[in-house]
């Protein structure tokens, strides 16, 4: 079959095909032994041969779609030039998975991974609009003008964000916190710190509990699972 190297390497597992992108552009990957450097190269599976980082690569029969519930001080990538925990240090399949979106390294909270390099836009590019909801604890009492400010859009670091949910679940007055209910669908680095940053209002602690349709439910922090055939059907559709 003839196709974009990039999306053949997106359904190898490599990466996301955006990802795939950038593996091609910075010189990793050699098609019948010689080096692509630009975009727009395509391959017959049948016949070229395709190596990244020298090791040549073949599409992975069997997807497999997971989701984690991650603990804090675990990075969401594959590897960490810093040689810090990684989500594969607990998610260990014999597929080669990576993370759809990430969570920062002191956010706890559910990710999915994948080897199917197809679903990726479909759960992580904001206008397809899944929503994503998490639960925090910020420093202080956010007034209604926090709030609204905070759910019409604010500024980090030059762009507005969109509209969002924020409801307050409790206060505690003693420690001057409160625990928060928050619903975004875009997914910017560190987006929801600098909107709380933004109000006034730092947050203490992060926890992500729904992509889109998909729950933590019962699922134990540091545990993973499958997904299970609604929930596959619903991210790829």
């Amino acid at each position: 079959m003839v196709e974009r190297l990039q999306k053949y390497m997106a359904y190898c597992g490599i990466a996301s095909r955006r990802k795939c992108e950038s593996i091609i552009l910075q010189g990793r990957v050699k098609v019948n032994g010689e080096t692509i450097k630009s975009l727009g190269t395509k391959i017959d599976d049948k016949v070229d041969k395709i190596t990244v980082d020298d090791l040549e690569i073949e599409k992975e029969n069997k997807k497999v779609y997971i989701l984690l519930n991650k603990p804090t001080g675990y990075v969401s990538t594959v590897k960490d030039e810093r040689g810090r925990n990684t989500i594969l240090d607990i998610v260990k399949v014999k597929e080669r998975i990576y993370p759809i979106g990430r969570l920062d390294y002191n956010t706890s909270g559910i990710i999915i991974l994948t080897n199917d390099g197809e679903v990726y836009n479909k759960v992580a590019h904001p206008k397809m609009e899944k929503n994503k909801v998490y639960v925090a604890v910020i420093k202080g009492i956010p007034s209604k003008e926090d709030i609204d400010k905070f759910k019409n859009g604010v500024n980090i670091d030059g762009y507005i964000t969109a509209k969002a949910d924020f409801n307050i679940l409790n206060v505690n007055k003693s420690k001057n916190n409160s625990k928060v209910r928050i619903k975004i669908h875009e997914g910017k680095n560190r987006q929801i710190r600098k909107m709380c940053d933004a109000i006034g209002h730092p947050v203490i602690s992060l926890t992500r509990i729904s992509i889109g349709n998909i729950n933590v439910g019962n699922l134990e922090e540091g545990k993973w699972r499958y997904l299970n055939e609604d929930e596959i059907k619903y991210i790829k559709n």
